[in-house]
């Protein structure tokens, strides 16, 4: 058995801080359009900080983050509503965080107008 020559691969790492970064990216590798539509909000991660967030709303917007894929840091008082309220830090890419948007809506202590302020904040991520 002959042994074949390792391929050595070339790895490029990247982050993207806009659309047209991902768009680029892709297209140079020949994906379609079509496929650039799919995969776009897979690959803009976002970190967002939330303050002042009742701490059952906020035990609702981890539990949302996580079946999606995502995170929510809260301090430690959170989980046992130790305390009122807590400031947050909300991790996941932007296809994770739309998909979390429709239950968030339907949530109490805040969740709406929350949910309605993030999609905004996507949108302007799309037209920046």
């Amino acid at each position: 058995m002959q042994n074949k020559p390792a391929i050595k691969l070339e790895i490029q790492m990247s982050a993207f801080n806009n659309y047209q970064e991902v768009r680029r990216l892709l297209q140079s590798i020949g994906t379609t359009e079509r496929g650039i539509e799919i995969m776009e909000d897979k690959m803009m991660f976002q970190v967002l900080k939330i303050c002042n967030l009742d701490t059952r709303a906020a035990n609702i917007l981890k539990q949302s983050m996580l079946s999606q894929g995502g995170e929510l840091a809260v301090s430690a008082g959170t989980v046992n509503l130790a305390v009122p309220y807590t400031d947050a830090v909300l991790m996941g890419t932007v296809h994770q965080i739309k998909n979390a948007l429709p239950r968030l809506k339907e949530q109490p202590w805040g969740l709406k107008g929350l949910a309605e302020q993030m999609e905004e904040y996507l949108k302007g991520l799309k037209y920046s």
